[in-house]
This record gives structure tokens, C-alpha cells and sequence, in this order.
């Protein structure tokens, strides 16, 4: 089965409608299943983006990508370099 990503503004929504169902005394199960997560994926975005809004989260996830090709490039250019000194270029 493929995996379905979420667009920040959806986990945002999904996690309001859990905390609604929550409200009204169902169970962190039951509202994980409403909404259409596991539990796990629902406390995992829980712990991610709680209290976040909307433009906070699609700022967060462009920041993430952002730096996570930073890293990317650095750590090529590391490699590259430790080749060169090694004499095996």
C-alpha cells in the first residue's frame, strides 16, 4: 500500500477534529480512527505540530527541506574533500 502524505494543513485540521472528538469523551483511539490516522501517526503529529497554525507548519516543512539539503551539499563537499586528500581522485 503506497503512503499517503499529509500537506501541513490537513494534519493541522485532523488534529483539531481529534481534539473535538476528544471533547466529547471518546477515546484517543476512537478519534485517531475517525479522523482516518493510527494512534501512533496522531500522537506523533501531535508532538510535531500541536499548537502550531496553519502558515506555522508550511514555514516549519520548508525550513526542514531547507536545511536538510544544506547538510546534503556539506556533506558531499566533505566527501569530496577527504577523497582528494587521500589521494584517490
Amino acid at each position: 500500500m503506497a503512503k499517503k502524505r499529509h500537506t501541513p494543513e490537513q494534519v493541522i485540521n485532523k488534529l483539531r477534529e481529534a481534539v473535538v472528538a476528544i471533547a466529547e469523551c471518546s477515546t484517543l483511539a476512537e478519534a485517531a480512527r475517525r479522523t482516518g490516522v493510527t494512534e501512533q501517526t496522531f500522537c506523533r503529529w501531535r508532538s510535531d505540530c500541536g499548537g502550531l497554525r496553519s502558515d506555522q507548519a508550511r514555514r516549519l516543512k520548508l525550513e526542514s527541506s531547507r536545511l536538510k539539503r544544506a547538510v546534503a551539499d556539506l556533506t558531499l563537499d566533505n566527501q569530496i574533500l577527504r577523497a582528494a586528500s587521500e589521494g584517490n581522485f
